[in-house]
This record gives structure tokens, sequence and C-alpha cells, in this order.
């Protein structure tokens, strides 16, 4: 039979300073009683216990208002503070019981299995996802890794889930590193802001229905404030038709020094012609040009949400597709259309040797070269994204749709005036130009009159 609770006056100093010294206890609910442990020298500490499965678990609350108010709970306060803890405790237990600890680290660490595994689909082989490089660094932690630093794990990585507050993560931007750039540390925040919405949508039964709201509102885009130092489409990165043209000349020329049989040059002028994304090039197969139609078909890039499919078609020059003519002559449809050659040390001693050729992996194979690219054409800071950044522009500066260009480009109306408006503007000035016509007429001497004021 259980015992029934002997109930002690505690609510109030007076009340409590004629109780003895020891513990004493009153119900607040059924199952959860509030406690006051009085002690030798006067004054006390509030105490919370709940039932849990046969027995009681206990918690301390703080120090009672016996003597001091400032910093202490009265009887009222410490009834409050019970409840939230016994509320605590009881979550954790549920969500314990339900499956694993759901905490920043278990749920980033699921995500960056997701992004490794989809990554390495796409390469056909083991590799780690840009996204969890990120991760790892940044909340995490990781080890020594070649010439990076260790970084030790942040405390957000062992905040749980269903705990989290917007200060949380404002606090972890915060802390991240002034020398990070604004564009790395955006990608960085919308890899934790998947993993977390991902988490949401798995974990949902579990999780507050407010989880969102704080993702959304504790991860709010940190670029914002950094739009003016670290523009996304620099004046020095919109290049002339002739400074584009420097670049192919100089990519064929360092082709031909360095024994690229080609491949270096073909992805330079299609990276120019197309101004697509080196990771849709990559995907492009030798059906994708048709020289009956002047055109590239570009694959859909993988930004964004949800799957896309299909190919934008990009009108091309003759001298584009005669550029990739030795690439087609022979080769099956379903060939990747831009391959290089694969290298590997010979056994027992440093000299390399050729090992077959493959599809292209990433853009960071093009960097080297690309330096020195940019240093025959004597285009000092300019990065192969320029070449993106210039066909948009050349679009907008020949008044197409800004829809079409958008669409060519496989990117949004909204993206395009955003980070192109100036030239946007630019366009609409010279249309706007093309609208003025003479209105005042001249008189017989050829003089222009003036208007007469009406009385």
């Amino acid at each position: 039979m259980a015992k029934i609770l002997k109930e002690a006056q505690i609510t109030t100093r007076n009340a409590r300073s004629k109780l003895p010294q020891g513990i004493h206890w009153k119900g607040i609910d059924p199952d959860v009683h509030i406690g006051y442990r009085k002690g030798k020298r006067g004054g006390g500490v509030w105490l919370v216990r709940w039932r849990s499965g046969i027995g009681y678990r206990q918690k301390p609350l703080g120090t009672a208002d016996d003597e001091i108010a400032e910093g202490t709970l009265d009887f009222n306060a410490a009834v409050r503070a019970a409840k939230k803890r016994v509320e605590e405790a009881r979550a954790e237990a549920r969500a314990a019981a339900e499956g694993p600890v759901l905490t920043i680290r278990f749920v980033v660490e699921a995500y960056i299995a997701e992004r490794d595994a989809r990554a390495s689909k796409r390469k056909g082989r083991q590799v780690r996802s840009d996204a969890g490089q990120r991760l790892r660094r940044y909340v995490l932690g990781q080890d020594k890794r070649g010439k990076q630093k260790a970084a030790p794990a942040t405390p957000l990585a062992a905040v749980l889930v269903y705990k989290l507050k917007e200060r949380d993560l404002l606090r972890w931007q915060a802390s991240l590193p002034d020398s990070l750039k604004a564009t790395s540390k955006q990608r960085l925040v919308n890899d934790l802001k998947a993993a977390l919405n991902s988490a949401y949508l798995a974990y949902r039964d579990r999780l507050p229905p407010e989880l969102p709201a704080i993702i959304k509102y504790g991860l709010k885009p940190a670029i914002q404030h950094d739009d003016e130092a670290a523009p996304l489409a620099r004046n020095n990165q919109i290049l002339s038709d002739a400074q584009i043209g420097r670049l192919i000349r100089a990519a064929r020329e360092i082709d031909a020094e360095q024994v690229w049989d080609g491949d270096l040059y073909r992805l330079v002028v299609v990276l120019a012609a197309t101004g697509a994304r080196f990771s849709q090039i990559a995907r492009m197969k030798v059906s994708d040009v048709q020289r009956d139609q002047g055109r590239l078909m570009v694959p859909a890039s993988r930004k964004g949400r949800g799957i896309k499919s299909g190919s934008t078609p990009v009108p091309v020059g003759k001298d584009v597709l005669d550029a990739l003519l030795p690439v087609m002559t022979g080769r099956t449809d379903d060939a990747p259309l831009l391959e290089r050659w694969r290298w590997k040390q010979v056994s027992g001693g440093i000299r390399w040797e050729r090992a077959g050729r493959g599809p292209w992996d990433s853009a960071g194979e093009i960097m080297r070269p690309w330096h020195d690219i940019r240093a025959r054409a004597e285009i000092p800071g300019v990065i192969p994204y320029a070449l993106r950044h210039s066909s948009i522009v050349r679009g907008i500066r020949a008044n197409l749709p800004i829809r079409l260009v958008a669409a060519l480009h496989d990117t949004s109306v909204a993206m395009i005036e955003r980070h192109y408006g100036r030239w946007i503007a630019d366009g609409l000035d010279e249309l706007a130009a093309r609208a003025v016509v003479p209105l005042v007429p001249p008189d017989d001497d050829g003089n222009v009159l003036p208007m007469l004021e009406r009385a």
C-alpha cells in the first residue's frame, strides 16, 4: 500500500522558520512534490521529486528566499521551476524511449552521411561532400587533416534538438571566424539549416512545433550584412568579349604547353559559351551537342529543393561547335562530353604516367592551370566563375528579357535582379534613351522658339 504524503507548511518564510532541520515535502501534482531542505544554520534550498517508474527522481531547484530576496526563489517561483524541470525530464525520457537521443551532433552526422552518399554516387567512388567538410570543421569538430589544424567541437553540437533555442543558433553564428568569407559562411549556415529541417521532417512527432520558426530566425541569412564588403558580381569579374577571347586564347596555349590534349581548352570554351556552372558542364554527354540546331543542351543544376531534370538549350556559335568536334567523332551518344586524363605515380619512383580518361570531378581541378591562364591573358584576379557572370551580363546588355536570361543560365529572375541589378538599370536607360524624340519645332530661321507661358 502506497504511503500517504505528509505535507509540510513551506509556502511562507514564517512557516518555514518553524520547521525542524531536514527535508519537508508538499504535493503540487499527484506524482510531483516540491521539497524544502532546512540546514543546521537556518535557511534552505528547494527540491523537486517526481515518480519515474517504480521510484522517484529528485533534482535541486535553487536557494529559498529565507534571508535574501535577490537571486533566490520564493515558493511560487520554486513551483514554476519544479514544473519546468519535471516537464523537461519527462520529455527527455520520452525522447530516449522513442529512439536515439536527438542532439545537434546526431542530426548533423545523419545529414553528412546522406550528403556523402549522394556525392559518392555522383562521382562513382567514395568521397566526402563539401557540406560534410564544412559541418565537421565548424560544428562537430575534427582532428588535424593535412595542413588543416584540428578544430574543437562547438557547444552547439551537444544541444538537444527539442531544447534548441534561437539564441543557441545566433551564438554559433557569432562564433564563426571573421576570416571566413561571407559566401562561405552563408553556405555553412545553409548546410546547418538543411540538416535541422531534415531532422524535423523525420522526427516531427518528437519535436516541438515551433522548431521550424527557431531554425528560420536563428539562422537568418548572414550575407545580407556583408553585401557591400563582398558583392557576388564585382565589376572586375564582368569581362568584355575581348577579355574572354584572351582567356580562351591563353587556355589553348597553356593546354598545348602542359599537354592537356585539348581537354582544358574545350572546358574553358564551353564555360564561356554557355555561362553554366562547372557541375552542369561536367555532366554533359556527347548527345548534348546539337550541331544542326547550333546549340548545346546543358543539364539542369542540382541547386535548390526538389529533383530537377531535363536540359536547357543554349545557342552557341560555329566556332564553339568546331572546338568540340574532336571529342564527338567516333564516340557514343551517352559518353561524357568533356573528359581529362587521369594520372598515377609509378610504383617505387617519382614518375607519373597516364592511367586512363574520365570526366572532370570538381571545379578545383581547373584552379592550378587557371592561374597560368589568367597570368598569360594578363587579367590578374579573375576567377572561372567570371565567365558565368559575364555571360549573364552579356544577355542583359543585349536587351534579352530577364526571364530568358534567367532560363538560359538555370537561375531565377529574383537572383538576376538581386545580383545584376546595376546592369539591368543600364540596359533600361539605353532603351529609354532610344525613345527620346525631338518635341520642340524649330522656327523659320532654324532657332528654337521658347514655349509661351499661358496667361
